[in-house]
């Protein structure tokens, strides 16, 4: 587990889509950011309070800012896609949800279980072996959490990846920088 959690630092670029909820929208916009050498690290989609509107937010990594304002050139021309647009870090609100699975002893818990409500996470399953525990919170609480973890016996991590918003919503309209 603790080679996963050392990661190269990279440059990560929040980007947000309003597309429509048909077939394959997904698939080309991931095929489009990969053909641009950029790597997808967490992506969500789930509707929005528009009927047939899906919201896709994805994290890319890669260091070229002129290719990636192609690349979100490029994916406002896509069939089915309505914006595009970078959520900027100074005025966005990110969130992702943690569950992981811990191998446990008695004597653990107890220390688990207060680190947990430190970062105001919760126990949502416990058996004789092992506890999991939920944590919601921007990524780099979620980071944080998951380093104060690298002592213990990790069994299963899942992250749902990141999503977010504009604080502003006049905000998201300038950020394309086209």
């Amino acid at each position: 587990m603790k080679a996963i959690m050392e990661k190269k630092a990279v440059n990560k670029t929040v980007i947000c889509l309003m597309v429509e909820n048909q077939p394959n929208v997904l698939a080309r916009i991931s095929s489009l950011v990969g053909r641009r050498s950029f790597n997808i690290s967490t992506i969500t989609a789930s509707e929005t309070n528009v009927s047939g509107i899906t919201k896709i937010t994805l994290v890319v990594n890669g260091d070229d800012e002129n290719v990636l304002y192609q690349i979100i050139a490029q994916m406002k021309k896509l069939e089915n896609v309505n914006e595009a647009y970078v959520l900027p870090d100074t005025n966005s609100l990110y969130r992702e949800l943690l569950l992981v699975k811990i191998k446990a002893t008695q004597e653990e818990r107890s220390a688990l279980h207060e680190m947990t409500e430190i970062y105001r996470g919760k126990v949502v399953g416990l058996n004789k072996e092992s506890m999991i525990i939920e944590l919601t919170g921007s990524p780099k609480k979620i980071d944080g959490f998951m380093g104060m973890l690298e002592e213990y016996d990790i069994i299963e991590v899942s992250r749902t990846g990141v999503t977010g918003m504009a604080r502003d919503s006049s905000e998201e309209k300038h950020l394309t920088g086209i």
